[in-house]
């Protein structure tokens, strides 16, 4: 499993804390008792073959249904949850997640929690596995045999540097990013949020005032707060210090976030972390700011809301 898992048999054997030697030695009579190979080997690197990769595939099915019994069994005898693993987009370690351990902490406070950082594929991934128990994620068009408990949504919002003429405006129209430089996204499989507004940039001849392309939001934001250019970003990033956020006439796009599990597994499949979930759509913020100008919650009242969700699309943000 260690070899498989790290594909390199000095990794592998450092951690099971065992001697290199030893582990090719046990790999090798494993496929020789199987009359297969499971692992082709060079002196550049080590892969699974075909039969290694189903293999390996049902040891974990075999191990994670050991752990679900061991779950199922203490659940028949009412004992409590004792661990949960909890995945999550970097968003959501900013508003939901916070809140959603506050009130998980209250209902089990012997619990121990682990939270692990990651995409909303590789947290599905992690779901289907056995992984995780818990994942924060965007919403996707399939999420398979996962279940999924919608919480929010949140609008996209231009950030734009201290001091703009952006900033200052009374309003701000798409028009208005004509004499900016804008900073966009560019990430590999281009997301419905990025193919969003990259039609509104063609619609209103903004393609050419792409001046910068980043991979993530905290990049993007950390760019406007250089002073830079300005970009569209997530609410979320409203708590983040030293820029400003506009909201553009004609924009109205929002990103939803919720929580996933995997209906196979009886640790997270419970009606309690169900209904925490559901308790967290109705968190929201209060306004304080005048419409259309969102200021540093540094030097002003937070403000932004988030809104129950309600369309399931790919996004990314």
């Amino acid at each position: 499993m260690s070899a498989a898992e790290e594909l390199h048999f000095g990794r592998g054997a450092a951690t099971l804390a065992m001697a290199q030697p030893a582990l090719s030695v046990q790999i090798q009579t494993l496929e020789r008792e199987l009359d297969v190979q499971l692992l082709t080997r060079s002196t550049r690197r080590v892969q699974l073959t075909k039969p290694g990769e189903v293999f390996y595939e049902r040891c974990i099915r075999v191990l994670k249904e050991i752990e679900n019994s061991s779950a199922v069994v203490r659940a028949v005898a009412g004992k409590d949850v004792d661990r949960i693993t909890i995945g999550t987009i970097y968003p959501a370690t900013f508003g939901v997640l916070p809140l959603f351990l506050s009130k998980l902490g209250k209902r089990f406070p012997d619990v121990q929690i682990h939270v692990s950082s990651g995409s909303t594929d590789a947290i599905i991934r992690d779901l289907d596995k056995g992984r995780i128990n818990l994942g924060f994620i965007r919403p996707v068009e399939n999420i398979g045999s996962l279940r999924w408990q919608s919480i929010a949504n949140e609008r996209y919002l231009l950030a734009v540097p201290f001091g703009s003429p952006l900033e200052m405006a009374e309003t701000v129209t798409m028009s208005d990013l004509k004499r900016a430089r804008i900073i966009a996204f560019s990430r590999s499989n281009l997301s419905y949020t990025e193919k969003y507004f990259f039609e509104q940039f063609r619609k209103h001849g903004l393609l050419d005032q792409v001046a910068y392309s980043c991979d993530d939001t905290l990049s993007l934001v950390s760019l406007v707060a250089a002073g830079i250019g300005v970009g569209f970003v997530p609410e979320w990033t409203i708590d983040l210090p030293h820029r400003s956020f506009r909201e553009v006439e004609g924009v109205d796009f929002t990103i939803g976030m919720g929580l996933a599990w995997n209906k196979e597994d009886p640790t997270a499949n419970r009606q309690e972390f169900v209904e925490i979930a559901r308790s967290l759509a109705s968190v929201s913020r209060p306004r304080n700011q005048p419409a259309g100008i969102l200021k540093d919650p540094a030097r002003a009242p937070r403000v932004g809301t988030w809104r129950v969700a309600s369309r399931s699309r790919v996004m990314a943000g």
